[in-house]
């Protein structure tokens, strides 16, 4: 996790020690959910919640990766749902 959200906020401005707390939090919240797996998806969509607020560029970066962007539109589509919801 931790490496994914440092590739994601390369050359922005957070703190390492915030990408530490959000990783603690992610494995804390799966340590202790009830289901014996966890599935990526459900991490990365941990890992987006938690990094959103934070550096809106991050987050696109992070969910380019994370959605497998295909093309442009979808980098698009994306940028208008964040908007949407600010």
């Amino acid at each position: 996790i931790l490496n994914s959200m440092v590739r994601a906020f390369d050359k922005r401005q957070v703190e390492m020690s915030e990408l530490d707390r959000i990783t603690t939090e992610i494995e804390q919240a799966v340590q202790n959910t009830l289901e014996r797996e966890v599935t990526t998806d459900a991490i990365g969509q941990m890992v987006m919640e938690r990094i959103k607020p934070l550096d809106e560029v991050a987050y696109i970066r992070f969910a380019s990766v994370y959605r497998r962007f295909q093309d442009v539109n979808e980098f698009i589509q994306e940028i208008k749902a964040f908007r949407q919801e600010q």
